[in-house]
């Protein structure tokens, strides 16, 4: 049973209830974006935390115990290649680096599937194009 979660574009949320006031991540219902379209994805779903050019400088990415990853660079963190599996695995959280210790990004993967519920080729699908969009801003 796949569960409801409260993710999707994350949103800083700075409240000036102290003067040391440390920003919070307002976590709101993912919304449905055409699956077809890794752009769009991307911009609702990770630029908050990715910022709009995926360098990791999103508006959320202040609230984040680790700074996001600059996602313009993973061919050059590659050896010159694109990470492709590597990617979409991360995407759909199927591989964890231990590196990174608890991870604050959402798993997409399971949130995908909420959008078509026994449709796993819809999320498939998402996963995919959004993965493209990723290849095809590397610098």
């Amino acid at each position: 049973m796949l569960r409801r979660v409260l993710v999707g574009v994350a949103v800083v949320s700075l409240w000036a209830v102290a003067a040391h006031a440390q920003p919070q991540i307002k976590k709101e219902p993912i919304k449905p974006v055409a699956a077809s379209d890794g752009a769009a994805m991307f911009q609702s779903y990770c630029s908050a935390c990715h910022g709009k050019a995926a360098m990791g400088d999103g508006p959320a990415a202040v609230a984040l115990k680790k700074a996001p990853a600059d996602l313009t660079k993973l061919n050059a963190r590659n050896g010159g290649k694109f990470p492709e599996t590597k990617v979409k695995r991360y995407i759909e959280v199927l591989d964890e680096l231990p590196s990174h210790g608890s991870r604050d990004m959402p798993i997409w993967g399971d949130l995908f599937r909420s959008l078509s519920p026994g449709d796993q080729t819809a999320a498939t699908m998402r996963v995919n194009y959004l993965t493209d969009y990723l290849k095809s801003i590397q610098q």
